[in-house]
């Protein structure tokens, strides 16, 4: 029997590890899969309910890390992540996407020689600044098997010099939790709770550092976001980050009362919203992602995306951190001149179905 640990730590690494628990099921006479979770997202809102919502089984392991400076929490994982290890002595690690429990995981288990999968590799910003890309980057270069979710990753891998035959196309398994719930997420009553009419309203995520960690940005959001309020329902589920940003910076009193500011929103009823979505302003990676596929216009307020499919090919629209272009973009959408998109190559609920096959054919 061989033994995999998959890693989750932030709220994106669950609907990516969820399809692919499902899928080892099929291979359970020869593989058991556990599920290590970090703690780097420790707020209920942020973590506990993804498990409920996407039937995800209690963890085999939760490390509890909490917040904390890019070294302390990385260091705190590497530490808690070790003595997992030295207990199960797994025959690979699994771990997803570009957050620190991602490259902490990965640099211990190669330091113990044991093999690393990393999901979603090969994306890039080539934006240096941003912690996320770092963990991209370092990531992949120590992993023994890359799990590609778009051509771009490809071409990234192939000029790092990758060895090809570590890389593996699969699609994205994101795009997998979303088919598999989609019965749920038209079941949701979130519409209807929060009184939001079908395609009017719009919906805005914002977390980035780059956008909330100084005054100067989060005010500028703040504005265009009443703005478009005046007239119209925007909500805005805000983020624990900028909330917290909101009140040191002193913001609450330029928040217009027309703005409907929620908590984060659990998973299937946050889709729901997108689904339904007239237009959604976002700085998020996987909402980009998720938009494209649903064919609802995304306006994202950053300079650069890792995920460049979702603008070639999608509804996605880079507006970058100046507000006036952001609202000269929701303006032209909101005014009929919509991009038709197109969903990209294998996005179609799969991928976690050719990971576990690679993954199967590497271990055994």
């Amino acid at each position: 029997m061989q033994t995999v640990i998959s890693v989750v730590g932030a709220r994106p690494n669950f609907m990516k590890i969820a399809p692919i628990h499902f899928e080892f099921l099929k291979y359970k006479d020869k593989i058991r899969h556990l599920i290590c979770h970090t703690g780097q997202h420790y707020d209920e809102k942020m973590s506990k309910i993804f498990f409920d919502e996407l039937g995800l089984p209690t963890p085999d392991f939760y490390l509890g890390i909490g917040s904390g400076s890019h070294a302390v929490q990385t260091a705190g994982i590497m530490v808690a992540f070790e003595k997992i290890l030295l207990e199960q002595r797994p025959d690979l690690v699994i771990v997803a996407g570009d957050v620190n429990s991602t490259i902490a995981c990965s640099l211990v288990a190669k330091k113990m020689h044991i093999p690393v999968a990393h999901v979603e590799a090969g994306l890039r910003s080539f934006d240096r600044e941003m912690p996320e890309e770092i963990n991209r980057i370092l990531t992949d270069a120590i992993s023994d098997l890359l799990f590609v979710t778009e051509e771009s990753g490809l071409e990234h891998l192939k000029k790092e010099g990758i060895d090809a035959s570590k890389v593996f196309f699969t699609g994205n398994v994101m795009i997998d939790s979303l088919v598999s719930n989609l019965s749920l997420i038209d079941a949701s009553g979130i519409l209807q709770q929060l009184e939001l009419p079908k395609a009017g309203y719009l919906l805005a995520t914002i977390h980035r550092p780059s956008n909330v960690d100084t005054p100067e940005s989060l005010s500028g959001i703040l504005r265009l976001l009443n703005k478009y309020a005046q007239g119209r329902k925007v909500l805005f589920p805000v983020h624990p980050r900028t909330r917290s940003n909101i009140r040191t910076f002193g913001l609450e009193k330029d928040i217009s009362p027309e703005l409907i500011l929620t908590e984060p929103i659990g998973y299937i009823d946050f889709l729901c919203l997108v689904k339904n979505a007239r237009l959604i302003i976002t700085d998020s990676g996987g909402i980009q992602e998720e938009s494209t596929y649903l064919g609802i216009p995304c306006v994202t307020l950053r300079d650069n995306t890792e995920r460049p499919i979702t603008v070639k090919i999608g509804t996605n629209y880079l507006a970058g951190t100046d507000m006036s272009n952001a609202d000269r973009i929701i303006a032209e959408v909101l005014g009929g001149n919509v991009k038709k998109g197109s969903i990209p190559e294998l996005w179609d609920g799969k991928a976690a179905e050719r990971i576990c096959q690679a993954v199967y054919q590497f271990l055994m």
